[in-house]
């Protein structure tokens, strides 16, 4: 299939300001920070904002996959609509499961860990003690694929799966699911792309790219000291006192939608709904840490959004910008920003490759409606 799309590109350079929050902690509930030009910036981690993208663009009604280490109820609960017993469908979903996770060593448990990535969490290791942290990501096309071919072998799941080694019987599933640009209809593993390490065939190349959100300026996480009370005792004081950390910060992200990949893993479907989707998902999107204690509800502030033919181009701040006398950080950030954005430009020449640009906060002419729809026309074929 030609692909009229190869080598083209949509950029996005989101500055986003959040007053006191928390949006990501580290391992002990800090704030994540980095240091970049030799001063501490606030960070969001790539895979903390792409998670929430991801279930954003559920809400929006898009067919999605699963990650998740739990593919035997998946699988079971697709063959029992297809005619298995409780007891079949159990049969041939344990035998999916049993090729990609495998059971822990009992005598070196995994200590939890205290993130904002969901897979992370001490609760989901606790529910999931035996498990390895393999996740296994896919989509309903590919379950109904699977399940069909149990159902075409009364659910006699050794007739389907024949081989006893564990990277042979994965190959054999790959064989099952055939070409994963027709059997993978979940927009969300299109975008993200899958690694599955025993069978590469099921191997799905991202078609987008997160830079980890850095904050403009530096920034020093402060302490919040709270207390609870506790409303039926008769004592005086508090019943619970205890700390957390946050920061505030003004944040640079970036991300690219290779619209090339995006066509081939599409097989060219779609793809007007797909960046829709995507581009809406990504602007209602913020990470989920503390947001009962600490609201962190703040839409862009301003954004350069760039179609182009090129190479990505994504903007530094290895200089900290400083905050104006009479306000804060976000237009002097808007200022650096634009500035670097017209220097590359210019430096770049034909390679920059532009073929459009879209402004987001200054510019009265463009919402995010009008560039879903503008966005969309570059895609139309």
């Amino acid at each position: 299939m030609n692909n009229v799309f190869k080598g083209k590109i949509i950029e996005f350079h989101i500055l986003q300001s959040f007053p006191v929050s928390c949006l990501n902690r580290d391992d002990v509930g800090s704030p994540k920070s980095a240091t970049v030009g030799g001063t501490t910036r606030a960070r969001v981690s790539s895979q903390c904002w792409k998670r929430q993208v991801r279930l954003a663009m559920h809400d929006l009604g898009i067919i999605h996959g699963a990650r998740t280490k739990l593919i035997s109820e998946i699988v079971a609960k697709v063959c029992r609509t297809k005619g298995a017993s409780d007891e079949q469908a159990k049969a041939c979903g344990d035998k999916i499961e049993q090729i990609f996770i495998k059971k822990k060593d009992a005598a070196k448990p995994k200590k939890a860990k205290t993130t904002d990535n969901v897979e992370e969490t001490a609760e989901a290791e606790e529910k999931n003690q035996e498990k390895t942290d393999t996740l296994l990501f896919l989509s309903p096309k590919e379950i109904d694929i699977l399940a069909e071919a149990f159902a075409k072998e009364d659910f006699n799941p050794d007739k389907v799966i024949k081989q006893t080694d564990a990277k042979k019987q994965a190959k054999e599933l790959a064989a099952l699911i055939g070409n994963v640009n027709e059997a993978v209809d979940a927009l969300d593993i299109v975008l993200f792309g899958r690694m599955v390490a025993q069978a590469a065939e099921l191997n799905v190349e991202a078609a987008c790219s997160f830079s980890h959100a850095i904050s403009t300026h530096k920034v020093s996480s402060e302490v919040e000291f709270f207390t609870a009370i506790d409303d039926n005792s008769e004592e005086q004081g508090s019943a619970h006192m205890g700390s957390i950390e946050f920061s505030s910060a003004t944040y640079y992200r970036y991300i690219s939608l290779n619209l090339g990949q995006l066509h081939q893993t599409l097989a060219g479907q779609n793809m007007p709904e797909a960046i829709a989707a995507f581009t809406q998902a990504l602007y209602t999107a913020v990470p989920d840490a503390r947001q009962t204690t600490m609201s962190g509800a703040s839409r862009w502030d301003y954004a350069k959004v760039f179609v182009r033919k090129g190479q990505r181009l994504q903007a530094h701040f290895e200089t900290p910008v400083k905050k104006e006398n009479s306000g804060g950080f976000l237009q002097p950030s808007i200022t650096a920003l634009n500035d670097y954005l017209k220097q590359m430009k210019h430096q770049d020449g034909s390679l920059f490759g532009e073929i459009e640009e879209f402004t987001i906060g200054k510019d009265e002419k463009h919402n995010i409606d009008s560039l879903i729809a503008a966005l969309k026309k570059h895609v139309e074929v």
